[in-house]
């Protein structure tokens, strides 16, 4: 799915491969010059790397053009930064954007993840999930595609089954509670989160509350291998590829995981969760 920021990318990336060929360089040579791995020029001409400013500054110099590193910067500060609007990215409904899941789960080998105020995507059952797309599409007055994106999120849960992958997962207690289903919908939900923990492929963690905390789990974010963070606002996604940030969001990730208890006290917490629903 194509944004506005993945293509002022490419646009970006294409003016650092004019002016590498201007100056007679192959992207071997331009690697050599700057002590890089011949793999970085290429995502970065190619469009698939944010560079940093410090890499354009270093680009003009390598290719000779020293006066070109104020045009480089303001075309990287005029990309939408790494910003994806639900806007447009769910103008057609909610589908497109849960087979971008189902693709990025594919390409990944570990996914990280903390969750505040819901359970995590890749647990979800298929009604839990469809009131959250219903809920959605009402909030942000999108086309109404829920069974088609209900049935992309359930398709994106067969890699839980597949060999070789994990899924690392941090819910804060109070996601346990949230309610935004009715109460006999979370209690299935809590029953198939619980079903989870166990699982070959499966880590899940949830933070008690009153828990002692190096950082407050403010918002959730997924982190994927080492090459994407995906953090999720009310108006926005941010894909966060720049070593910087990942670092950062690996760093949340390791505090945040310090607090949470796994195994019988996990599943203790859950259960606490769905008796507290009160069903009889």
């Amino acid at each position: 799915m194509s944004t506005d920021f993945q293509s002022a990318r490419v646009a970006l990336g294409a003016r650092l491969r004019e002016l590498r060929a201007e100056a007679g360089l192959d992207g071997k040579g331009v690697a050599e010059v700057l002590g890089w791995q011949r793999s970085k020029v290429s995502r970065l001409e190619n469009g698939k790397q944010t560079p940093s400013a410090a890499d354009l500054m270093a680009w003009s110099q390598a290719v000779g053009r020293p006066d070109m590193s104020e045009e480089l910067k303001g075309r990287l500060a005029g990309l939408e930064t790494q910003y994806r609007s639900w806007r447009r990215q769910l103008a057609g409904g909610h589908r497109a954007r849960q087979e971008m899941g189902v693709a990025e789960t594919a390409a990944t080998q570990m996914i990280r993840g903390v969750e505040v105020s819901r359970i995590p995507g890749l647990f979800q059952t298929a009604d839990y999930a469809r009131h959250a797309f219903q809920a959605n599409s009402e909030f942000r007055q999108t086309p109404r595609d829920v069974e088609e994106a209900v049935r992309a999120r359930i398709r994106r849960q067969d890699a839980l089954y597949e060999r070789g992958r994990l899924f690392r997962f941090i819910v804060w207690e109070g996601a346990l509670h949230v309610l935004t289903c009715p109460r006999e919908v979370m209690a299935a939900q809590l029953e198939r989160l619980a079903g989870l923990i166990g699982l070959d492929t499966v880590e899940i963690g949830v933070i008690p509350f009153g828990a002692q905390l190096r950082r407050a789990p403010t918002h959730g974010f997924w982190i994927y291998d080492q090459r994407l963070v995906i953090v999720e606002t009310i108006n926005a996604e941010m894909w966060l590829d720049d070593e910087e940030n990942i670092a950062l969001y690996e760093r949340a990730w390791d505090w945040l995981a310090e607090a949470a208890v796994h195994g019988p006290q996990a599943r203790r917490l859950i259960a606490r969760a769905r008796a507290s629903l009160d069903l009889t």
